[in-house]
């Protein structure tokens, strides 16, 4: 589990700390810094699996940060860098840093300089690498905001979805993931559906998603001849091709396909996996977003980590339901809203009470409803 990100120099932060919990949600204005927590934690995956994130002392081929890659696109090192840069002791250039502490008391830190127009920023200082850090195992998930839409078929890739377990940054690894897990058994534990028709993957994700649109299932199958697989929908309450007439994605509402990737990150995600959500309420009705977040707490209850973005209050709530509860305790949970204060990012972290209730509400956190209601009865 890591319980602290430390960034230096990049982006929106000049210098920050900032603390994470088993459910960290990210709140705030646009433009206020909190994608750049999840761009970080990104990024170091990123260079990872490009095989960058080290160095070799001397060698023109030495390792750096890999700005542009499948899981994030940054740009140069001009995009990095924070306006108002701390300058390095010693060096003619600043440093970007990126670090975080685990649950352990144990560091990671890389260090890269500044080269404003280069993509792969050499790296400076290093950590050991250990697969046993979340960031860096197998059990790792970042789903972007702009995720997979409704199609007629998605790609059937072996390495990523079976080989990896990886979803892909868009989630479109999804469904050929659902398709070789479906008869697998759910595992015991909090993320089991009281409501599931039996004890199979599939059966939870359809138990989950009708969460989201009562009476829906689903069935992910391959197309002969062809690396694709095929999802479907039907509206009668169970999993299986024969309960119901399919239906294509294209003919359904948009935010079930761009849903099911979130569902099926979370219910995929045991001990020690490290997951990390961009809007998971796009396109879904309050309730669904209510529901998605209680979905959310329940894969942290079963030892997963996971931080979230959102604009939604909705998100919030349902998070604090669950620990009203009893899913997940208060103590593993972190809010943090940010808000820019002219060209620094600044964090305001109201904390989440046993029965539910926020320590302090900052002027801008969630208070549009109120505001609105105000003007209406004036």
């Amino acid at each position: 589990m890591i319980d602290q990100l430390s960034l230096t120099n990049f982006k929106a932060f000049r210098s920050a700390d900032i603390p994470l919990a088993p459910v960290t949600l990210l709140t705030g204005l646009n433009s206020s810094g909190k994608s750049t927590v999840l761009q970080a934690f990104a990024l170091l995956r990123q260079s990872y699996d490009s095989f960058t994130l080290f160095s070799t002392d001397g060698d023109s081929e030495q390792g750096g940060f890999l700005l542009n890659g499948d899981l994030v696109e940054l740009g140069t090192g001009q995009d990095l860098l924070h306006e108002d840069f701390v300058r390095s002791p010693g060096l003619p250039t600043p440093l970007t840093s990126i670090g975080f502490r685990t649950e352990d008391g144990q560091g990671r830190a890389w260090s890269a300089l500044y080269a404003p127009e280069q993509d792969v920023l050499p790296l400076q200082s290093t950590s050991d690498l250990t697969h046993e850090d979340s960031l860096f195992g197998r059990c790792f998930q970042y789903l972007k905001a702009d995720r997979i839409v409704p199609a007629t078929s998605y790609p059937r890739s072996h390495h990523q979805a079976i080989g990896r377990a990886f979803l892909g940054a868009r989630g479109e690894h999804t469904v050929n993931y659902l398709r070789h897990h479906a008869q697998h058994p759910m595992p015991d534990g909090p993320l089991r559906h009281p409501e599931a028709a039996a004890h199979t993957f599939l059966d939870h994700v359809v138990a989950w998603m009708q969460e989201l649109c009562p009476g829906v299932n689903l069935e992910a199958s391959e197309i002969p001849g062809i690396d694709s697989v095929r999802l479907s929908y039907g509206f009668d309450g169970t999993a299986g091709i024969d309960s119901s007439s399919r239906r294509r994605p294209t003919n359904v509402g948009f935010g079930l396909t761009y849903a099911l990737p979130i569902v099926v990150a979370c219910l995929s995600a045991g001990p020690g996996s490290l997951v990390l959500l961009e809007n998971p309420e796009a396109h879904l009705h309050p309730r669904g977003q209510s529901r998605t977040a209680a979905l959310v707490a329940a894969a942290a209850a079963a030892g997963a980590q996971l931080i979230v973005e959102t604009h939604s209050d909705h998100v919030l709530n349902g998070l604090r339901l669950a620990v009203k509860n009893g899913v997940i305790p208060a103590s593993d949970t972190a809010v943090h809203y940010f808000r820019r204060r002219g060209l620094r990012a600044e964090i305001v972290t109201p904390r989440i009470h046993d029965d539910g209730s926020l320590s302090d509400w900052p002027t801008g956190f969630f208070d549009e409803w109120e505001n609105s209601l105000e003007q209406l009865l004036d």
